[in-house]
């Protein structure tokens, strides 16, 4: 079960002139590395999420991505794309000499994960895709969906206040607030590491590769699609969502009907933070998919 725990080491890495820094847990010879959501969050929520590893042997890594966190915040916004992304990540791995890894990516952390993979899928033991998805526009029409939930007097109010740019008006807000607290996290109270990541969220990157919250894709992924290059991906995959995932479990589907070596879990009781809401079926899951795939 998750549980807050200091880092045994920290590190500061130079990505083209930028610092980023991570976070090592443990000292196994399995490694996870973690990418966290956002864009633009620190990896506090998912670090603390997924250090309890450590009790079952494995090292953890986890790093705060540019322009979030502890790393360097740059204001140049060509610096926000996924490509980049990749190669920091590419990067980071070759610093900490982390070798051939298992790659947890978590939303956007996922779609980061997915690109990663395909780019360098020789430095992969496993993937694992936690509530993500690999076609956005299909993501687009899901999320349609879960606005039409809320009814056709709210859904127009959300495109008006969309089609004005007033994303801060107070109404607006009010619908997307109720969104996240049914796809996002259904805690009542979310926990600390959430609303610390939250807190500090840098919406720069997010804005620009994302929009300007989690139910309108506007920026420069917003016609990202991977789908027909997974069949390449022959590694194991996991991929895990809740059943109220604001990623649906109809995105989780058509990622799964696309690779070639992938299992799917479908977590009752949970949105987009499985590891939070439902933790008595997340940990047993994701360790067993780990623990069938150790070298040797």
């Amino acid at each position: 079960m998750w549980r807050e725990i200091r880092p045994d080491e920290r590190f500061e890495i130079d990505v083209d002139g930028y610092r980023v820094v991570a976070y090592s847990f443990g000292t196994g010879n399995e490694t996870v590395l973690c990418l966290n959501g956002g864009p633009g969050l620190p990896c506090d929520y998912l670090r603390e999420a997924h250090s309890c590893l450590t009790d079952k042997g494995y090292r953890v890594i986890a790093f705060d991505q540019l322009g979030t966190g502890a790393s360097d915040r740059p204001g140049d916004l060509s610096l926000w794309t996924i490509g980049r992304y990749v190669e920091e990540t590419e990067m980071v791995r070759k610093a900490l000499g982390l070798g051939k890894v298992h790659m947890l990516g978590h939303s956007w952390g996922g779609w980061l994960a997915i690109e990663y993979a395909l780019t360098y899928p020789g430095n992969l033991k496993t993937l694992i895709l936690e509530d993500t998805v690999a076609d956005m526009p299909h993501l687009i029409s899901e999320l349609e969906r879960l606005r039409a939930a809320l009814g056709p007097e709210t859904v127009s109010m959300m495109q008006k206040h969309e089609a004005q740019g007033t994303y801060n008006h107070p109404e607006y807000l009010a619908a997307v607030t109720i969104l996240n607290y049914r796809h996002v996290c259904r805690l009542p109270e979310w926990p600390a590491p959430v609303r610390r990541s939250l807190d500090d969220w840098n919406m720069a990157p997010y804005e620009t590769m994302q929009g300007p919250n989690e139910f309108l894709y506007i920026g420069n992924l917003k016609d990202w699609n991977r789908i027909p290059d997974l069949p390449r991906l022959t590694l194991p995959v996991l991929i895990t969502t809740g059943e109220h995932d604001e990623l649906t479990p109809a995105c989780a589907l058509r990622m799964k009907l696309a690779l070639p070596n992938a299992e799917l879990k479908v977590f009752a009781n949970a949105s987009h933070m499985p590891f939070y809401e439902n933790p008595q079926d997340y940990y047993p899951a994701l360790l067993d998919f780990l623990d069938r795939h150790k070298a040797g």
